[in-house]
């Protein structure tokens, strides 16, 4: 066998050229399968976040973009009241001028005698002085032209200082509004930590429904099999296999839409607490038999609000905020006292071509001014700084109508409160009863289905009885503690004093 020595090299050129374009196509399709697995293999291993309430207020208050806001105002507060004193610092103007005139000027001197060498002297003794020494009286006197640079220089310094009453008020106004900011700062705490914490019942709410529900698909699964066993037997008809298998498949889309939309609580939830949105959260469960209800004393707890509720508390704030603008306003038509200094350094000759260090070039002016004043023209009743007085006390009369109607809104919010309280134990208590006769009446139910005297139906109903029953006896149960939770924010008591009775 002869080969082609040309031949086979060809040959092994084309496949190397080949394995070369066949190889870099391959190693990047498995880059990319090896990359998704990783990150499929890193989603799946994703561990949730056990949180509990206190847990996910911390988090909270230390991610809340709303309240990192809040913070960031409050800052600039802080540090607007620590630096008040400012105002009182002269202000300080230094200056470099440099121009030049568009035209070339020239000045004239100061005329003198220029002397007549051969001009007679004045013979005689004038005034004590021995004649011929001054020459006679001269016959011409010359002006000197002087041609003044296009170009000059200007170094100014300007320290003015102005001294009013108002300076002093609005020192006490930069200091209450800080405080201001500390309310509102407090009272955005308290509500992101309300909000929270009955974002965090209403999670645990959904989450015993869907508890529920699948134990309720579970029963309906059980009762399809039962179905099907007594079909197979000949000893139901086939209608009631048809309506177990309808009842179990009804179910499914149901589970599916409250699945759903814990999913999205849980995703606004993350969100809530600064977090992504795809964050997993482990949620205690809180044991709902154990929550203790209180008695709430209506009248007591109307007097705490009236006086402890934050938005009251900073809507109080804001009226002192407005008295103390409205103090400065005044303070500002009272006379005011300025004092004021400046220098000129002046450059007479040209800054091009004469040298700056010089000092024989170099004039220098200033002065020292006290000025003492009074704005007539605010006095007038229609001027704009009175007009802001009245505008000022306008303002200050809508907020405590403001205030008034928040006082009377607390109280009616926190006795119809009280009452939801009572009403939701009253439904609770009774609850317990229902539920405990639904799981008799279905126990009973099965037992007539599975002997024959009762039919699918009859066992449906009373599954979907339980089912409700034990559903709003969660409602109820989480209810009244979101309903504590409220009471303890409208009172301005740290969260859990009222459910643990301290």
């Amino acid at each position: 066998m002869i080969i082609n020595k040309k031949g086979w090299n060809w040959g092994k050129t084309a496949r190397r050229r080949l394995a070369e374009k066949l190889v870099i196509p391959f190693c990047i399709v498995m880059m990319i399968l090896l990359t998704a697995k990783l990150q499929a293999q890193e989603i799946q291993g994703q561990q949730p976040m056990h949180l509990s309430p206190d847990q996910a207020v911390e988090l909270a208050i230390r991610s809340n973009l709303s309240l990192e806001s809040s913070r960031v105002n409050l800052e600039t507060r802080r540090r607007a009241s620590q630096l008040s004193w400012n105002q009182f610092l002269p202000n300080v103007t230094v200056m470099g001028i440099l121009n030049r005139e568009s035209e070339q000027t020239t000045q004239m001197s100061m005329p003198f005698p220029m002397f007549d060498p051969s001009a007679p002297s004045i013979p005689g003794n004038i005034g004590g002085i021995p004649g011929n020494i001054f020459p006679s009286l001269p016959s011409i006197f010359v002006p000197n032209p002087i041609d003044i640079p296009q170009w000059n220089m200007i170094g100014n310094v300007q320290i003015s200082l102005t001294l009013s009453t108002a300076m002093i008020e609005n020192m006490r106004r930069l200091r209450l509004d800080y405080e201001t900011g500390l309310v509102s700062f407090e009272r955005a705490k308290l509500q992101l930590e309300r909000d929270v914490r009955k974002a965090y019942h209403n999670m645990l709410l959904l989450k015993e429904n869907i508890a529920l529900m699948h134990l309720s698909f579970e029963n309906i699964e059980r009762q399809v099999q039962m179905a099907q066993a007594n079909f197979n037997a000949g000893l139901a008809p086939e209608l009631t296999l048809l309506q177990a298998s309808v009842a179990r498949e009804n179910m499914r889309p149901v589970i599916e839409q409250v699945e759903n939309g814990f999913a999205l609580a849980m995703a606004q939830f993350a969100m809530f607490l600064g977090l992504p949105f795809d964050t997993q959260f482990e949620l205690i469960p809180i044991i709902t038999e154990d929550i203790g209800f209180i008695p709430l004393n209506a009248m007591e707890l109307i007097s705490q609000a009236a006086v402890r509720r934050p938005d009251i508390l900073e809507l109080q704030q804001t009226v002192v905020m407005l008295e103390s603008a409205r103090r400065m306003q005044v303070n500002t038509l009272h006379p005011f006292l300025n004092l004021s200094w400046n220098t000129n350094r002046i450059f007479t000759r040209d800054p091009w071509n004469d040298s700056w260090f010089n000092n024989d070039y170099w004039t220098s002016r200033g002065a020292f001014s006290v000025q003492f004043g009074l704005r007539l023209h605010s006095l007038l009743p229609f001027s704009t700084d009175f007009q802001g007085i009245r505008s000022l006390d306008d303002q200050i009369t809508t907020t405590n109508i403001g205030l008034s109607q928040l006082i009377t809104g607390t109280q009616i919010e926190v006795y119809n409160t009280v009452l939801t309280l009572e009403r939701t134990r009253a439904n609770a208590h009774a609850m317990v009863q229902t539920v405990a006769l639904a799981e008799q009446s279905f126990r009973l139910t099965q037992e007539a289905y599975r002997a024959g005297l009762q039919d699918y139906f009859q066992v449906q109903n009373a599954e979907q009885s339980l089912h409700q029953a034990r559903v709003q006896l969660l409602e109820q149960r989480f209810n009244y503690l979101n309903g504590l939770i409220d009471l303890e924010y409208f009172i301005g008591v740290p969260f859990g004093t009222l459910s643990t009775g301290n």
